[in-house]
């Protein structure tokens, strides 16, 4: 599979403190790719990083034929306001934004292409349920038939699985699973370890660094997941960024 995403040397952080330090590596198309690490080991901003909403202090993230229209992010917290006067239809359709813009209208074919997103994730018959009439794992859902609509290639989920139950987890990571097979790069911020070795073929150990990068089962030993703890546990978070020290 080819590169979708390439990180060379980045560190990644908020008013010249890092979070993430001297970061190298592939995304590749066709590849699932859990980021895991301690609570504070920079998984969100990494995830930031890559989709263009943060930029590097040092260091460059290189998309490789990706234009900001080919990368769907899903943040931790989406901002949706339950109270404010949407259906979950038109939350939805504005998948379609890099295709028909904000304030485009929808076409025969865009609607069929919506009922089937609500179908995906199994929500059909919800399309004209207002927001604040569902509930955290319906609205969930609703997010991820966002992110079927906008057809991107680069997929960036940040823990998409916290608000939800087991059984729309187990329907989302199914959904999630599918996506590789069409070519994709999908990288999610994950907590759950067991979910991680289960169910994507890569990880990616952060404690402010990596750990380790690979194969999702090698990559979460146990003593890479005790070395991730320990490397968290001795960071200083008023640390300025420092140059990188090069291997001996």
């Amino acid at each position: 599979m080819s590169a979708a995403v390439r990180l060379h040397d980045v560190t990644l952080g908020y008013e010249r403190h890092p979070a993430v330090h001297h970061l190298d590596g592939v995304f590749e198309a066709g590849r699932l790719t859990a980021v895991v690490g301690p609570n504070g080991s920079g998984k969100s901003t990494l995830l930031r990083g890559v989709a263009g909403a943060l930029e590097p202090l040092s260091g460059r993230i290189e998309l490789q034929g990706l234009k900001p229209r080919d990368i769907a992010y899903l943040p931790q917290d989406p901002g949706v306001d339950r109270n404010f006067p949407m259906t979950l239809g038109e939350l939805v359709a504005l998948g379609f934004w890099n295709k028909r813009g904000l304030f485009g209208g929808l076409r025969r074919a865009d609607r069929e292409r919506l009922h089937d997103a609500f179908a995906a994730v199994g929500l059909h018959g919800f399309e004209d349920r207002p927001l604040n009439a569902v509930s955290g794992g319906q609205l969930q859902r609703a997010l991820f038939a966002r992110v079927l609509l906008q057809d991107a290639r680069l997929i960036l989920l940040d823990e998409p699985f916290s608000a939800v139950d087991q059984k729309t987890t187990a329907d989302l990571v199914e959904l999630i699973q599918r996506w590789p097979r069409e070519g994709r790069a999908v990288i999610v911020v994950l907590h759950d370890l067991e979910l991680a070795r289960d169910a994507f073929t890569d990880a990616l150990l952060l404690a402010r660094e990596k750990v380790a990068w690979g194969p999702a089962r090698e990559t979460l030993r146990p003593e890479n997941l005790l070395k991730a703890r320990r490397l968290s546990e001795a960071f200083d978070a008023h640390a300025h960024v420092c140059r990188r020290t090069e291997d001996a």
